[in-house]
């Protein structure tokens, strides 16, 4: 078995869309960048992988007809190995999270994992789905926030970070309900449906940044950020999406799914910029580039 197969075996270029969501909820939190929050990011990016190895195992037989190339139908992995990787991977993402942030980290991420491994064995394929791998996405979001020392942190700091917490929760969602039809094409009116939740998304995000550099020059730059940031995001993402639309097939929308995990950073690094934090967002904006070529030799999906 091979590096290689273990990196297409967890998507490996993907985990590129995890650290931003830790940074867009500490940044809505007031939180620092602190070794703590490298450790949740590190945590964060352990059970994203582990999620990833977790449904190669669950999906094995449907994959041997439907996707025969991947690394577990192909015979390359054991589906007893990507079992083991996903166990060894979350347990992993657990004890980073505790070592990062003590009991609070390890509260903060036991949530996350339960949801990543009810989604992969059992919520995947019902109507829950969409919901349930939104929410993983909002609970990273709220990790984030949870790295604050302040007085008021907990419950205070995830409050903050809710509204980043929804907008990036939604966007999932709109993803996992695509991610059903990638192999069998959609009804032309889900990706529209999607489209239309993308830019409501867009416009959620930048608004609010807007009127805050009308009252107030310095925030003029922030929402500078924030706007070319959302723009990016519903540019890639809504143009894979309109070009299913036009024609709904498998093909299609597997794409408009791998431009939308991409689509993640630039979202990402709108938010965090809305919270006052371009510098951050900015890093995190070279990243998507970064990731939209390494995702032509592991696909993300």
């Amino acid at each position: 078995m091979r590096i290689s197969d273990l990196a297409r075996l967890v998507r490996a270029p993907a985990a590129l869309s995890v650290p931003g969501d830790v940074l867009a909820g500490a940044a809505a939190a007031g939180a620092p960048l602190t070794a703590r929050t490298l450790g949740v990011t590190a945590s964060s990016v352990c059970l994203y992988w582990a999620g990833m190895a977790l449904n190669d195992y669950a999906d094995a037989t449907v994959d041997a007809v439907e996707r025969p190339e991947r690394p577990v139908p192909s015979g390359r992995v054991p589906r007893r190995t990507a079992l083991a990787v996903a166990s060894g991977l979350t347990a992993a993402g657990l004890g980073l999270a505790a070592v990062a942030g003590g009991r609070r980290g390890l509260l903060g991420a036991l949530p996350l994992a339960g949801l990543v491994w009810a989604y992969d064995l059992g919520l995947k394929s019902t109507a829950a789905g969409p919901a349930a791998m939104a929410g993983a996405r909002a609970l990273n979001v709220l990790s984030g926030a949870l790295t604050t020392d302040t007085a008021d942190a907990g419950a205070a700091a995830a409050r903050r970070a809710a509204g980043a917490a929804a907008l990036v929760g939604t966007h999932t969602y709109t993803l996992t309900a695509l991610s059903r039809h990638e192999i069998s094409g959609a009804p032309a009116r889900l990706p529209a449906t999607t489209l239309a939740v993308s830019a409501a998304t867009t416009l959620a995000t930048v608004v609010p940044a807007l009127r805050r550099a009308r009252r107030d020059r310095t925030a003029r730059p922030a929402a500078a950020v924030t706007a070319a940031a959302a723009l990016t995001c519903l540019g890639t993402y809504g143009t894979a999406q309109l070009r299913a639309v036009r024609e709904p097939s498998g093909e299609n929308v597997r794409r408009a799914v791998g431009a939308g995990i991409l689509a993640l950073m630039p979202l990402q690094a709108a938010l965090t910029a809305r919270a006052g934090a371009p510098a951050t967002a900015a890093a995190l904006g070279v990243a998507h580039p970064l990731a939209r070529r390494l995702a032509r030799r592991i696909s993300p999906t």
